[in-house]
Parts: C-alpha cells; sequence; structure tokens
C-alpha cells in the first residue's frame, strides 16, 4: 500500500511514448533478426563462392569474395542476436541494434557491385531499424 502514496512510485522499464512507438520497436527487432539470417545466408553463399555474385576488377572496396562472406557472416550473427535482444526492450539492446544496423549499411554500401538489389534493400530495412529505435520514448525518473 505505501507504493501508492504519491511520489514513492518509481517506474522501473521503459515506456513508449505511444503505441505506436512500440509497435515499431517490434517491426525493428523482427526485420532486424530477419536481416541477420539473411545477411548470414549471405556471407555463407560468398564463402563458398556462388556463382550467384557477380565480381568486377577495379573495385574501389577490393576485397575477395571469401572476405566479403566473413565480414557478411560475421555482422549477420551479431544482427540476429541483437534482433533477439531487442524483444526484451531492453535500452542496451537499442543501442547495439542501432550500432549494429549502421555497420550494417556499411557494409551493404560497399558491397552494392556485388549485389545492388539486395544491397540497396538491406540498407533501407537497416535505415528503417534505426528510425525505429530511436523512436522518443519516456524514459525512467531516477529520482
Amino acid at each position: 500500500m505505501a507504493s501508492n502514496v504519491s511520489g514513492t512510485h518509481h517506474r522501473t522499464e521503459w515506456a513508449p511514448r505511444s503505441a505506436w512507438a512500440m509497435g515499431w520497436t517490434a517491426a525493428a527487432a523482427v526485420l532486424m533478426t530477419f536481416g541477420g539470417i539473411m545477411a548470414i545466408f549471405e556471407g555463407i553463399a560468398a564463402i563458398a563462392k556462388d556463382d550467384v555474385f557477380i565480381t568486377t576488377p577495379n573495385f574501389t572496396y577490393a576485397f575477395s569474395l571469401t572476405g566479403w562472406g566473413w565480414i557478411h557472416l560475421i555482422l549477420g550473427a551479431l544482427a540476429l542476436a541483437a534482433g533477439l535482444a531487442l524483444f526484451s526492450g531492453a535500452t542496451w539492446a537499442r543501442v547495439t541494434g542501432v550500432v549494429l544496423a549502421g555497420l550494417g549499411m556499411i557494409a551493404n554500401f560497399v558491397w552494392l557491385p556485388y549485389a545492388p538489389v539486395w544491397s540497396i534493400t538491406l540498407m533501407i530495412v537497416y535505415g528503417f531499424v534505426i528510425w525505429a529505435l530511436c523512436a522518443p520514448r519516456d524514459e525512467p525518473s531516477r529520482a
């Protein structure tokens, strides 16, 4: 009963300002998980030197296809883990999600010559994830 006295009740979890913010966070978690899984498959295909990818001679960011495969595989595994952690709603998961989505956007930008349509699609998805995770929220007061 004492916790219902005015001024003694403290919130311990974050709460979105609206139901829209909560919905966008859940959508970001789903998209981040999906993007992580797809990046893992993309990395495996590149490591296996699949014939799906077009290699261009004289590319500025000239790593081998296997090197790009490992980059996408590692970023994909981290994005999958962050996407699953986002379902908890923890602040650290949102910060990690924003950082990994940013790294994913950079990796897909330099991956454009190998798979242009897929790279542009994932850059848009990661941009949406960053926007959704940075949506305004009412943080708990520290008083």
